[in-house]
């Protein structure tokens, strides 16, 4: 074996992956066909629960730090979904060109030990019983070959990776002829991400914080233009008159281009030894700038559990309960970027004024207008199924909690090695300190409770900490048996 796990492709989803898995002492090899860091900024809103995940990784200052938060998307120019209360220490979105969290994830990733192959591409991918092989070509060199345990692609949405394992990809275009660009503005607009559809199209704008901000346009008129067309910026500056009242005095253009928006979602993620996550399994419109942070979340998801599969622990179902974990994600994920693209789109007078009236009511009534912020956007909602008869919480994100000790300190902060963390005020059980962190919670009510935390910050069980037998099902459940 050259390598435990191979990712292909070296993106958000891949990166966080490798840091992960090669700070668990899991040897991974990244393949990646280009040969330096894109200067293309494509996705730019890392929301709530993203931010907690790299947070889990002592990343999320880092990347508050070179983008701009904004405290929630304004849609119809005049109804504001406010991310100002959601729970937790990041209740906003935050704006960031995409290449600036791929330096920090390359960093951890190259940091930790993982092997990055610039300028190779893969050519195919075979499974047997035994491992995956991995053909690939170094630019216009002859082809080699890789060998791993598991391969992951995270290689897009023309994904090899996917191809190569048979992997269905369904879905349609949702929107053709769609304008970006990175540009400037003379006249600044409010401290939000901005979309709003009008009878000619609709037009988003985000900003970076540095003075560029991100424009996204369809204009009806153009009707199903190829890709290659060059953006016209004369028509992106009157489109965002006809839909602001205003260009903002938009200026110097530092990148344009024009793409079509689809809405696939592949039929499974996994086939056998074969992984896929990010836009290799899912790709929906940029509404909602929920692309990215789904990937990265696939990723925490599955990282975790390839690490326990090479390392010999993993329990039964702990690698298919991948698919199962997040696969509806993806599909719900593209149902609400769907939606708000659909919305956007509406040509008819009537249609657009029934959308104005009912979208401001609801986000006047603060329960719906929260609900709206924590299952739409933010990821904070997100839970997995929990077995029958299991807590209530269990499935569900758990909160940064406060704790106790020499060096009090935080939850999150003690996931950030990637391990699972038994919080409770008495002691842990024998067996599993090879794969399980124990603290204590600040809170003194607390002193019979206990939780068992994924290291993806999800509760695996809850209960009393007198119940020695439910703690170690759980623990043999989600751990494997003890050592």
């Amino acid at each position: 074996m050259n390598a435990d796990i191979i990712i292909v492709g070296a993106g958000p989803a891949g990166l966080l992956l490798a840091g992960d898995l090669a700070g668990a002492g899991v040897r991974v090899t990244v393949v990646e066909r280009r040969t330096g860091e894109s200067p293309l900024s494509r996705a730019f809103a890392v929301h709530a629960r993203t931010l907690e995940l790299l947070d889990m990784r002592g990343l999320a200052d880092q990347a508050i730090a070179g983008g701009t938060t904004v405290p929630g998307l304004l849609i119809w120019d005049h109804v504001v979904i406010g991310m100002t209360d959601l729970p937790g220490r990041h209740p906003y979105m935050l704006v960031t060109p995409q290449y600036e969290i791929e330096r920090l994830l390359m960093r951890r990733a190259l940091g930790n030990g993982a092997e990055l192959l610039s300028g190779h591409e893969v050519t195919g991918v075979e499974q047997d019983g035994e491992g995956v092989t991995v053909r690939v070509r170094a630019l216009d060199e002859d082809a080699g070959t890789l060998r791993a345990s598991y391969v992951v692609g995270a290689d897009g949405r023309h994904s090899t990776v996917r191809e190569a394992a048979g992997i269905g990809f369904p879905g349609h275009a949702v929107a053709r002829s769609v304008m970006l660009a990175d540009v400037r503005l003379t006249e600044k607009p409010r401290e939000l991400l901005s979309v709003n559809g009008v009878r000619q199209g609709f037009v988003f704008i985000a900003p970076f914080g540095d003075g560029w901000y991100r424009i996204i346009g369809r204009d009806h008129a153009d009707g199903d233009l190829p890709d290659d067309v060059p953006v016209n910026f004369e028509e992106l500056k009157r489109l965002t008159r006809e839909c602001y009242g205003t260009d903002f005095g938009m200026h110097d253009p530092r990148w344009m281009s024009r793409f079509h928006s689809e809405e696939r979602q592949a039929v499974h993620y996994r086939a056998g030894r074969v992984f896929i996550a990010g836009d290799a399994a899912h790709v929906h419109a940029p509404a909602g700038g929920q692309g990215m942070n789904t990937g990265l979340q696939d990723a925490a998801n599955l990282s975790w559990k390839l690490a326990a599969a090479v390392r010999g622990w993993a329990p039964a179902g702990l690698l298919e309960s991948y698919e199962a974990e997040r696969h509806p994600v993806g599909r719900t994920v593209l149902r609400t970027s769907g939606l708000l693209t659909w919305l956007a789109l509406l040509r008819s007078p009537v249609a657009r004024a029934v959308r104005n009236q009912v979208s401001g009511a609801v986000m006047n009534i603060r329960p719906l207008r929260r609900a709206v912020a924590l299952n739409m956007l933010s990821g904070i909602a997100v839970r997995y199924p929990a077995p029958d008869g299991a807590h209530a919480w269990v499935g569900r994100r758990v909160p940064d909690l406060a704790l106790a000790g020499d060096a009090p300190g935080r939850l999150y902060e003690a996931l950030r090695r990637g391990r699972f963390v038994l919080v409770t005020r008495l002691g842990p059980p024998a067996g599993w300190s090879d794969r399980v962190d124990h603290v204590a919670p600040a809170e003194a009510s607390a002193a019979a409770r206990c939780m068992l935390v994924r290291p993806d910050g999800y509760l695996a069980w809850a209960g009393d900490r007198s119940d020695d037998a439910g703690l170690a099902e759980a623990l043999t459940r989600w751990c494997g048996p003890a050592a």
